[in-house]
């Protein structure tokens, strides 16, 4: 009797054997179900592109333009009715002109394939503080900031139309006294410009008639100039730009 006994209670029934059964294809399922790539009906997970973040170049790329102490490489600009340039505190100051004072550099510099970083500063005034002229290509252009009483920025000129009038042409404001920090890079077919790491400026120039206005001839192949302002710079440095950049 107790063996019978023993027996019957290690034997599953009919019921119980349902129920494993059922429980058996409960978790198969969900382990398919995990495996699967999405449900049944669902779109497919969209993969999302990786933002894509600008890479800094190394400051070995860098070759200065200013040495902080004195005028190398710069001789003043003779406009006519220009203000004295001199440095200070390492800044090259431009006293105000009637209407311009600047400098133009006396050495050679590339004529495309480059890119120029500067900060300025308007001291006092209201019209540009940053008129810098550079080449392009076999001809010359300007990048001018603050200008037309003090607040607009373009490129001069592009089809004979100035900085005022074509497609670069923004309206910024901009405070007396306060340092900007400025970045232009020059291609055979594309100037592109930013002011404290924000892009105001990427032109196609492909098929474009690029030149300077006749005010700022003198300062090629470049050079800085200011309008009835009182002007700064410093950290003045260019790099040539590689290829995909």
């Amino acid at each position: 009797m107790c063996a019978q006994s023993n027996r019957t209670e290690s034997a599953p029934s009919r019921g119980g054997r349902s129920t494993m059964a059922l429980v058996t294809l409960a978790l198969a399922g969900a382990v398919a179900m995990s495996m699967a790539p999405w449900s049944v009906g669902d779109e497919p997970p969209v993969k999302q592109p990786a933002a894509k973040v600008e890479v800094k170049p190394a400051d070995a790329e860098w070759k200065s333009l200013f040495d902080g102490k004195t005028l190398a490489g710069w001789k003043s600009t003779r406009f006519g009715g220009e203000g004295e340039v001199h440095v200070e505190e390492g800044q090259l100051i431009f006293e105000m002109g009637d209407p311009l004072t600047g400098v133009t550099w006396q050495k050679e510099f590339p004529k495309q394939d480059y890119e120029i970083s500067f900060d300025a500063n308007r001291v006092d005034g209201t019209d540009f503080f940053v008129g810098l002229t550079f080449p392009v290509r076999d001809s010359y252009a300007s990048l001018i900031v603050g200008g037309w009483a003090g607040s607009v920025v373009g490129i001069s000129s592009i089809d004979g139309r100035d900085a005022s009038e074509n497609e670069t042409t923004q309206v910024m404001k901009f405070k007396n006294g306060q340092w900007y920090k400025f970045r232009l890079q020059v291609r055979a077919d594309r100037i592109k410009a930013w002011i404290d790491d924000e892009k105001v400026i990427d032109q196609d120039i492909k098929d474009r008639r690029i030149s300077t206005r006749n005010e700022v001839n003198l300062s090629k192949p470049i050079g800085f100039s200011s309008y009835l302002t009182k002007a700064a710079l410093k950290n003045v440095r260019y790099r040539a730009l590689k290829p995909g950049e």
